[in-house]
C-alpha cells in the first residue's frame, strides 16, 4: 500500500466496485530484439471487484479484456499481434482474469487468479498496492490500485518468434503486466 490505511479505512472499502476503464490502464511491456522495450496497453476492458476491507482474503476480481483492443502504437505490429501468430483475436476475442485468492502481509497484498489468453488458462500472482480512496466531484466513491506481474507468453501458446543473426530472439518470452485501476463503488 502506498499510503498507510487503518483497519477502519479498509473496512469502508467493503462492497462491490466497477472498474472505470476510462481512468484505468492495463499495460504491458516486453523486450524487442533483446535491446529495447516495447510498451502498450489494452484499450477496451471491463471488470468488477468485490472488496472486503475487514477480511481482504475474501476479496475477488473478474476482468474481461477485448483482445482486439491491443495497442502498442505501431499499426503493423498491432495487426501482427492481433493475428494468428499471437492473440488470434478472430478465434479468441477476449482475455480474462478471475481471482482465486488474496493474501495480505502487513501493507502488501497479492491476488492470485486464473489468466486466460488464447484459450490457455494459467495461474498468475499480482502484487498489489492500494493507492487510496476518495469521493469524486460527481458523488462517486473511488478507489485506486496498482499491480504488477510477469508472465511467460509461451505458457499461453504465444510461441511465434524470429532468431536474430547476432543471437537471441526478436520477442522476449517474458511479458511484464502493469495495472493502474480506478474503481467506482456500486454496492
Amino acid at each position: 500500500m502506498s499510503e498507510t490505511a487503518t483497519a477502519t479505512d479498509l473496512a469502508a472499502l467493503t462492497g462491490t466496485w466497477t472498474i472505470d476503464a476510462a481512468h484505468s490502464r492495463l499495460g504491458f511491456s516486453t523486450k524487442h530484439a533483446m535491446v529495447t522495450t516495447v510498451r502498450g496497453h489494452f484499450k477496451e476492458f471491463e471488470g468488477t471487484l468485490y472488496l472486503d476491507g475487514a477480511s481482504p482474503e475474501k476479496s475477488t476480481a473478474n476482468v474481461t479484456i477485448q483482445a482486439a483492443s491491443f495497442d502498442s502504437g505501431v499499426a503493423d505490429r498491432d495487426a501482427h499481434v492481433r493475428g494468428a501468430d499471437f492473440l488470434d483475436v478472430e478465434n479468441y476475442p477476449t482475455l480474462t482474469f478471475v481471482s482465486t485468492g488474496v493474501s495480505q502481509d502487513d501493507d502488501e497484498y497479492e491476488m492470485t487468479g486464473d489468466l486466460t489468453i488464447r484459450g490457455a488458462t494459467r495461474p498468475v500472482t499480482l502484487k498489489l498496492e492500494f493507492e487510496g480512496s476518495s469521493q469524486d466531484p460527481f458523488g462517486n466513491t473511488r478507489a485506486g490500485f496498482t499491480g504488477t506481474t510477469t508472465i511467460s507468453r509461451k505458457d499461453f501458446g504465444l510461441t511465434w518468434n524470429a532468431v536474430l543473426e547476432t543471437g537471441g530472439v526478436l520477442v522476449s518470452d517474458k511479458i511484464k503486466i502493469q495495472l493502474d485501476v480506478s474503481a467506482i463503488k456500486t454496492g
